[in-house]
């Protein structure tokens, strides 16, 4: 079934590869060279985040298991702490400890951003403290400012570094009062995803200063992502940067138009209920094999995939799904939206 509208980046008609190949042939001229587009991008996102050295990987997987790998051998510790839903330990089949022999100590409470207080209750030493700004999996929520100042300052004061999981720095950055600049220098270490908020293909950037940078370009080959033709996947998101880095606040004001609507209604609501974020989690009473189900009969009826998949919720009969307004997600008006979620439990 073609998806031919979305409120999920994921899946949005814009990474189609006819679109994809589309918009490259607009970018690439003849005198593009294929060294071109990576060195572009690499001093641009270093450039924009005020550090010294930034390395291209084909992987946000691979980019953060290379930070933390190099941040484990300079410190001689052999342990990070995130939270306890860290993408690095939910999605990634904790390829930390299977390749690398670490260990993942979670902080906090898994519903709820990890505090000073929680990071001072772990009485191991840290090779590493990482930090997911927004943190996806509990509704795309901040920390304020200053709180997470304190974080990072607290991390290099015991001897671990503090890494900044970034994949979606490019949409956390309309909730701080703050450039990004600003943001990353609270980090040794800061990541970030081509292929999200930019709408890439595929790729990461690692950022950081010149010694560790070159660190991690040893473990990069070593972990085969020393590719030597990354140009098409670099020059899509040179056009993620031109094209949607201006619009962040854009999404972000529009995700907030969304969430009002929603909560309005009262059917559904949101968390948080005002999204700092393009990003934020709606929370139905249905059931989530539900959802699922609603969810699959809408996108054959409509060309419409409402989310990606549905969330559990503790209560069976409750279940969330993600909202993440990019570009595609600006067709949907908040009216709209309401009459969509409102209309799932007819299609269970």
């Amino acid at each position: 079934m073609d998806v031919l509208r979305s409120l999920s980046q994921h899946s949005g008609p814009r990474k189609s590869p006819y679109e994809v190949l589309r918009r490259l042939a607009e970018h690439v001229t003849p005198e593009t060279r294929p060294e071109d587009p990576v060195r572009e991008l690499e001093e641009r996102v270093a450039g924009l985040l005020g550090k010294p050295a930034a390395l291209f990987f084909p992987s946000g997987t691979m980019a953060q298991q290379v930070a933390l790998r190099v941040h484990a051998e300079r410190t001689g510790r052999r342990a990070f702490a995130g939270h306890p839903q860290s993408h690095l330990h939910v999605w990634e089949n904790q390829g930390y400890a299977a390749l690398h022999g670490l260990r993942f100590h979670p902080v906090g409470d898994r519903n709820e951003l990890f505090g000073l207080d929680d990071l001072k209750a772990v009485h191991e030493p840290l090779a590493a403290v990482v930090f997911e700004l927004p943190q996806r999996d509990i509704g795309g929520v901040l920390p304020e400012f200053a709180d997470l100042a304190a974080q990072a300052g607290w991390a290099r004061d015991t001897g671990a570094a503090a890494h900044l999981d970034g994949a979606r720095l490019w949409e956390a950055q309309t909730g701080y009062d703050a450039s990004f600049a600003e943001i990353a220098a609270l980090f040794d270490t800061v990541y970030v995803s081509l292929y999200k908020g930019l709408e890439g293909v595929r790729g990461a950037v690692l950022t950081g200063d010149a010694g560790t940078i070159a660190q991690a370009a040893v473990w990069r080959r070593r972990m085969g992502g020393a590719i030597v033709d990354a140009w098409p996947l670099a020059a899509v998101a040179l056009m993620g940067m031109d094209v949607n880095l201006p619009r962040m606040h854009e999404f972000r004001d529009h995700a907030q138009a969304l969430a009002a609507a929603i909560n309005a209604d009262g059917f559904a609501h949101t968390v948080p209920r005002v999204p700092c974020t393009p990003l934020f989690h709606v929370h139905l009473p249905m059931s989530r094999v539900d959802a699922q189900r609603a969810s699959q009969r809408l996108l054959e009826e409509t060309g419409i995939k409402l989310f990606l998949y549905a969330r559990s919720n503790p209560d069976p009969g409750r279940c969330a799904f993600e909202v993440s307004v990019g570009i595609s997600g600006l067709e949907f008006a908040p009216g709209e939206v309401v009459e969509l979620i409102r209309g799932l439990p007819s299609r269970v």
